[in-house]
């Protein structure tokens, strides 16, 4: 009797905590997503999204970068000890070699504030700067330490007739800094379209779930009334034997849907930063914006925001430049000039008292006499490339124009194609309906039942491909003119993107 008490209070032990774990498990939410919800998502935390976001990071400060090369730059320089003690050969007057042990210290620092030209490419700069000078075995009576410097100085360091590295820099790096802003921006909408594709994975491996799961449950019942048909002698052996097949095969449909599934929730799980094992529900976006495009509206919005159009005034003042830097190379010639003073002294002092001037002009050249053709080789070659590079320009602007035109049609074809397969599936629903009606009532023979359960479902899953093919048509239509069509507004806007 006590035994049998045990066996009934573990039971009842087992069964309590099997309740409390299903509860448990009922309790939590399945997370709920619409197409829209998941895009923003995975703008805000997919890894995806975060590269992007660091690659802008990256061109703004290489930007920063390059507009420091135009503000004023100050400098320190100098050697703070260079001390050495050695024995040095020192020739005589005689021509005899005495060797003097020196024992010495020199001291230099400067500071210069430089500034670049950027319409000639030269630099000029102020510079002040102090040397000292420690002689240790100075001979006793002699001064041990002296003085020497610059109290300012103005220099000029212009090459003439050459490249000018900063006046084409002006030219080019706003719009490769342009083309980032713009690319960030593209990159969103590309990001939008694969979210998209991801999501209709997995709606469309949850749609063939469900209707696994019906059609499982459908056929079970089926085959249950058959049977009892075959009982009464209405259902022949073979009909129950086919029915019987269909169970067979609706259950491997049913687990062919749920790895599907579960592969469809890995992948999004993985690329939106969610936990591998999460479940999601995600919601049909059934509900489609009316949205007449016009063709000539997307082209131009297209070559109004697309860093496309910025990268195709780029390479071809990127060709300009180089043709200037080959006939740069044709001869260099270097001016430099400065002016100021300078003095030196036993005392710190004394150096910047009554300092005499300094000044130097020099003008340096390095022309080829005799170069077999290499010159003008150079020149032939960067005006072919920008020639070449013009052409390819205007090519690549035809294609690309021919692309939104295309999209927009493509577009518009689904759009139409949309609404055509959402009325066929509904209309096949009805119908299968009725024909599961009229099988309960043994007026629809299984035959029938299966043709309009199979075109039911055919055309389910046709309606959520011509959606998918929608949402991803609607992005990329965004993505190609950074637009956004349902709410008329701009998706970059210049401003406020800086």
């Amino acid at each position: 009797m006590n035994i049998s008490k045990l066996l009934f209070l573990k039971s009842f032990l087992i069964f309590s905590m099997a309740m409390v774990i299903s509860l448990e498990m009922n309790a939590q939410e399945i997370p709920t997503y619409s197409l829209q919800e998941m895009v923003q998502r995975a703008k805000d935390r997919s890894p995806a999204a975060l590269r992007a976001k660091t690659r802008r990071e990256n061109r703004y400060w290489q930007y920063r970068l390059f507009r420091s090369n135009y503000n004023p730059q100050l400098r320190l320089t100098g050697t703070i000890p260079q001390f050495y003690q050695e024995f040095n050969n020192i020739t005589q007057p005689d021509g005899s070699i005495e060797f003097i042990e020196v024992k010495q210290n020199l001291m230099d620092v400067g500071l210069g504030l430089e500034q670049v030209i950027a319409p000639t490419g030269g630099v000029v700069s102020v510079n002040t700067s102090t040397n000292r000078f420690d002689n240790f075995l100075a001979n006793p009576g002699d001064p041990q330490t002296r003085y020497s410097g610059v109290p300012v100085n103005v220099a000029l360091q212009q090459p003439l007739f050459a490249y000018n590295p900063y006046k084409w820099d002006k030219k080019i790096e706003p719009l490769l800094y342009e083309e980032s802003k713009r690319e960030y921006v593209q990159e969103m909408e590309e990001l939008s379209i694969y979210v998209t594709q991801m999501y209709f994975d997995y709606l469309i491996a949850q749609v063939n779930y469900d209707i696994a799961s019906v059609n499982l449950k459908n056929t079970k019942d089926i085959f249950e009334v058959e049977k009892k048909r075959n009982e009464i002698g209405v259902t022949p052996e073979d009909d129950l034997l086919q029915v019987e097949l269909q169970v067979l095969t609706a259950q491997q449909e049913m687990a062919e849907a749920q790895l599907a599934l579960e592969n469809a929730a890995f992948t999004m799980n993985s690329f939106i930063g969610l936990n591998q094992s999460s479940r999601l529900n995600l919601l049909s976006p059934t509900d489609i914006p009316d949205l007449e495009v016009d063709v000539e509206q997307a082209i131009q919005l297209a070559f109004q925001n697309r860093s496309e159009v910025v990268t195709f005034d780029r390479q071809k003042i990127e060709a300009e430049a180089n043709v200037a830097q080959a006939r740069g190379q044709r001869f260099q010639a270097q001016l430099n000039a400065s002016y100021g003073y300078n003095n030196a002294a036993f005392n710190f002092t004394d150096i910047y008292n009554n300092p005499n001037t300094q000044a130097l002009v020099s003008l340096g050249l390095s022309v080829p006499i005799l170069d077999w053709g290499r010159n003008k080789a150079r020149m032939s070659q960067a005006m072919a490339n920008q020639e070449l590079i013009n052409y390819t320009v205007e090519q690549e602007r035809i294609t690309f124009e021919q692309e939104i035109f295309t999209k927009v049609k493509n577009f518009l074809m689904i759009k139409d194609r949309l609404n055509v397969t959402q009325v066929s599936a509904d209309v096949a629903q009805r119908r299968y309906d009725i024909a599961l009606q009229r099988y309960q009532t043994g007026n629809v023979t299984i035959t029938n039942l299966n043709i309009a359960q199979n075109e039911k479902d055919a055309n389910k899953r046709a309606f959520y491909s011509s959606l998918r093919d929608y949402w991803v048509a609607y992005y990329e239509l965004r993505s190609l003119t950074l637009y956004d069509f349902e709410n008329e507004q701009l998706l970059y806007i210049p401003e406020e993107a800086d």
